[in-house]
């Protein structure tokens, strides 16, 4: 098992009421729990901005009623199965379907094929949620 290594963090009395009002609403235990995974999110960017292999999901809503919109998020997940892992289809409406995509591959190749399907014409709304693999966790 690793050290713990206790260390003091001074804050601005307003800010360290705010973070606590914000630990308490997800639920941390207490205000270690919570820088920690301060600390560890802030980590993952990096190693999401290093290119290492990433993991993460598009999400996108679009109207399925725009004319071939279906068949070019289908034929641009094709271009890129190899990046794509899994992927749910739910019928938001009458008109609006929503898409969560997950991926694994080189954070720039993951970023390009999330940029193309976000950016299609006819896609409403959509957002690339990156992650981790974890292996640099231990």
């Amino acid at each position: 098992m690793k050290e713990v290594v206790r260390f003091g963090v001074s804050l601005d009395n307003n800010l360290l009421d705010d973070f606590d009002k914000l630990i308490a609403r997800k639920g941390y235990t207490n205000r270690s729990e919570a820088i920690r995974d301060l600390i560890r999110d802030n980590l993952v960017g990096q190693e999401w901005d290093a290119n290492k292999e990433t993991v993460g999901t598009i999400t996108i809503v679009y109207d399925h009623h725009v004319r071939a919109l279906t068949d070019k998020l289908t034929s641009i997940q094709h271009d890129y199965q190899h990046l794509i892992v899994s992927g749910m289809h739910v019928h938001l409406d009458h008109d609006h379907c929503l898409e969560v995509l997950v991926v694994r591959g080189r954070g720039s190749e993951v970023r390009k094929v999330a940029d193309i399907l976000i950016g299609t014409k006819g896609v409403k709304h959509g957002k690339l949620a990156m992650t981790t693999t974890g292996k640099a966790f231990h």
